[in-house]
């Protein structure tokens, strides 16, 4: 007779694509605690898509090992500096984000409007560096490491549209097998190519209502990819209130800057 052990827990813990959930779920925590800076149990919850027993077994963890801490006067949760030990060893970015400080910072001060930069992590696109800081005209200051997927970011639009094909379908493979809300909207808006092939005769992409940042819908933004040679290294964005003008006005007003500014981050590259 076969001596059939029963399942463990752990083997229990697998999705029928062989993924491990648990892990599946700290990820998404700590990009929503990321994405947040310093959020509640609920609001993990929400952006994690998780239920609540689970989002405190996961904070639990996470604060066991280091990597999450609680604010000593409220319920809210942070990440700590040994977050940054999962980043070793990726750093490439380092001279996209030295080069085009001084002309976002430039950028800025002649719109008035923060601009950042961002390159693409996974499906998502990370904030590498932003001028949010240096102006008046924004709700909330984006640390670098802020990410956004990458279909609901303008700079995501316009890093799709302009990436190798081999690239693109590699990224559009791995939407497909995530079942979240931004991953099937992705799907929906690039079952064909008219989108990112509008963007690409067009030079620029843009976001409606932002959904994915620390204050939904109160945002718009309009983004151009950056190049080092021909190889796509990032989008460069400039954000705006929606409330302030129309998508039209605003293209009206900051494209041609945003790709001069773009085309000086290219040659300096």
């Amino acid at each position: 007779m076969l001596n059939v052990e029963p399942a463990r827990s752990e083997d229990r813990d697998h999705d029928k694509d062989g993924s491990i959930r648990a892990i599946s779920r700290g990820l998404r925590v700590l990009q929503a605690i990321n994405r947040g800076g310093s959020i509640t149990m609920m609001q993990i919850c929400r952006q994690a898509d998780i239920p609540y027993p689970t989002a405190c077994r996961v904070i639990e963890t996470l604060i066991k090992e280091g990597m999450v801490e609680r604010e000593p006067a409220r319920k809210r949760y942070r990440a700590t500096a040994l977050v940054r030990t999962l980043s070793v060893g990726f750093q490439d970015e380092d001279a996209l984000v030295a080069v085009s400080r001084p002309h976002i910072v430039a950028l800025c001060h002649k719109h008035g409007w923060p601009v950042s930069i961002a390159t693409r992590v996974g499906h998502s696109m990370m904030v590498r560096d932003s001028t949010h800081k240096l102006t008046s005209l924004t709700l909330h200051h984006y640390a670098p490491g802020y990410t956004l997927p990458i279909i609901e970011c303008s700079s995501g639009k316009a890093y799709l549209a302009f990436c190798d094909e081999a690239e693109r379908a590699a990224i559009l493979s791995g939407l497909k097998r995530i079942d979240g809300p931004a991953e099937r909207l992705a799907g929906l808006l690039l079952h064909d190519d008219t989108m990112l092939s509008t963007i690409r005769a067009s030079g620029y992409a843009t976001q409606a209502r932002n959904s994915y940042t620390a204050v939904p819908g109160k945002t718009s933004s309009i983004s151009v990819p950056l190049f080092k040679g021909d190889q796509i290294r990032g989008s460069l964005a400039l954000i705006f209130f929606a409330a302030a003008m129309p998508m039209a006005r605003a293209v009206t007003l900051f494209v041609d800057d945003l790709r001069a500014t773009a085309d000086a981050i290219t040659a300096d590259l």
